[in-house]
């Protein structure tokens, strides 16, 4: 059965914990992933307890095992840019086309305070689900990388 955990600082996530999600964020993002000490990051700033940072994490488990995970960021600003960046969501490769990735981000959408943005790929599957849910795509990102 599936059963879905949410994170937030009042929690007090520890270290092994946060290790977990970033482990699985690693495998299962696959070339869309970032190196594990970057994910390691974003969660502590979803999972800090200053004014200037903070968001949450959404999993979700079968039988004790994370086959769903997601990270949003909270941005602290507000209109211009939006409260929210969706920064990590994934499933796991075997649970994937069950919905899971849905049920995340239905959750996370209730459990945001405003708008939220996220980065994807023009050729990540998971575009379409994005689209489903509202997501359209605005700007042309652009980064200058020092």
């Amino acid at each position: 059965m599936l059963k879905f955990e949410t994170l937030s600082a009042i929690d007090n996530a520890t270290f092994l914990q946060k290790n977990e999600i970033a482990d699985f964020l690693v495998k299962h993002l696959g070339k869309y992933g970032d190196p594990k000490e970057h994910i390691m990051k974003c969660l502590d700033y979803a999972l800090d307890h200053s004014l200037h940072a903070g968001g949450f994490v959404i999993i979700a488990r079968e039988n004790g095992k994370i086959v769903g995970a997601l990270v949003m960021n909270h941005t602290g600003m507000s209109g211009y840019i939006p409260e929210n960046i969706l920064v990590y969501i994934a499933v796991d490769a075997a649970q994937r086309g069950k919905g899971i990735g849905a049920k995340i981000m239905e959750k996370a959408l209730k459990l945001a305070k405003g708008d939220v943005a996220l980065h994807v790929e023009p050729d990540n599957p998971a575009k379409r689900l994005y689209e489903r849910l509202g997501f359209t795509n605005k700007y042309l990102e652009m980064r200058l990388q020092k």
